[in-house]
């Protein structure tokens, strides 16, 4: 089925992307359905997906997602990108299995040079000795490793374990406002099951679409971590429908996903750091413009919390606390009106009642600059 005919504007890709992303509406999903939904949300800290969970979900509370991580339903773990993803334990057997091999081959690219020559087959097979001995920081396992490989880089060694195998963050890291060194153990040692043995990407790429699309091949593939998805689409092309973007470039996506229009409604929203949805398209103009992506994305690799205003980043936010104060501050990157500066406070004020819970004198302040 093709629509190549239909063009779809940047504002009816951000309406699209705003529905599967659970943020025109909050959703009545659990937290464990909606991390399923999402596909996984990139956590490189421990509490962004709280956060990320909370903008999405009605009546979401934190003990819903510690429980989770407790109880051993839910890991973090690298996974697309190369990068720490929260997700539940059966995407964690499943993904893993989808991206052996595009790990592999980011291993080889990063650490190719300081890994030449050694079996890697055999430092996988050491790494998961000693983490299934004993859950061990990154630095931990690259001590022990370099003990069986003398004169190997560590860090490489450890980072090789870390891509071919999959090496879950154990509790408390990954609890809301827990600190402490990562440590890690194999997935299969932690859920007490073997990987998925089906690495077919094409029930993963249909996952994208309905949390992402409409995509084009190369979204998918920034989003995934994985090369060569033009095949998988064509071989996925009967089940799809197809459109084109402003630029002419070919997007996908599947017949009955929400595709509300350009002018539909779009409330105020507040995301956390490293949320996916900044991160999971080659063309981010849908949420993000170039101008503006350079002061969402640091130097040093970081992603700055958000907020949207109209279904676009607006700009960014950060919490200062005190004793007994909170105070969210807001970065905006143009001019706001008096009405989408009054529904910034209201959905602000909601969200220091929930990540500063207990604070006697929460505020929410707009820093403009000069």
């Amino acid at each position: 089925m093709t629509q190549d005919a239909v063009v779809l504007g940047r504002r009816a890709l951000n309406r699209a992307l705003l529905a599967r992303q659970l943020l025109l509406e909050r959703s009545p999903m659990g937290a464990a359905e909606a991390v399923e939904h999402l596909v996984g949300m990139q956590a490189q800290a421990p509490d962004p997906p709280y956060v990320g969970l909370w903008t999405r979900l009605a009546g979401f509370r934190i003990e819903d997602l510690s429980r989770l991580v407790s109880d051993r339903e839910a890991v973090r773990l690298v996974l697309m990108r190369g990068t720490l993803h929260l997700v539940t334990a059966r995407d964690c057997l499943r993904l893993r299995a989808v991206l052996r091999d595009a790990l592999a081959s980011r291993l080889n690219g990063t650490f190719g040079k300081r890994l030449a020559g050694l079996d890697l087959a055999e430092v996988a097979a050491a790494g998961r000795e000693l983490v299934e001995k004993e859950p061990l920081t990154l630095g931990g396992l690259g001590t022990g490793l370099a003990e069986r490989f003398p004169g190997r880089d560590p860090f490489a060694l450890a980072n090789a374990v870390r891509n071919l195998e999959p090496l879950v963050q154990v509790p408390p890291r990954g609890l809301w406002g827990e600190s402490g060194q990562a440590v890690h153990t194999t997935a299969e040692a932690w859920l007490g099951r073997p990987l998925d043995t089906d690495g077919s990407p094409d029930g993963t790429v249909l996952r994208y679409l309905a949390a992402f699309g409409p995509a084009s091949v190369k979204d998918m593939q920034v989003w995934s971590g994985m090369t060569r998805l033009g095949a998988v689409v064509r071989r996925l092309a009967p089940r799809l429908v197809t459109f084109r973007d402003e630029n002419g470039v070919q997007l996908y996506d599947l017949p009955d996903a929400p595709r509300p229009g350009p002018g539909t409604p779009a409330p105020v929203r507040y995301l956390p750091d490293f949320d996916n949805i900044l991160l999971s398209h080659a063309d981010r103009s849908r949420i993000l413009t170039e101008e503006r992506r350079a002061r969402v994305f640091t130097r040093n690799g970081l992603i700055r919390p958000t907020f949207l205003v109209d279904g676009f980043v607006h700009g960014v936010w950060r919490l200062e606390r005190g004793r007994d104060t909170a105070a969210l501050v807001l970065e905006p990157f143009a001019p706001l009106t008096r009405e989408e500066r009054a529904e910034l406070v209201e959905e602000g004020l909601r969200l220091l009642a929930f990540a500063a819970a207990g604070c006697s004198a929460p505020e929410v302040r707009f820093d403009e600059g000069e």
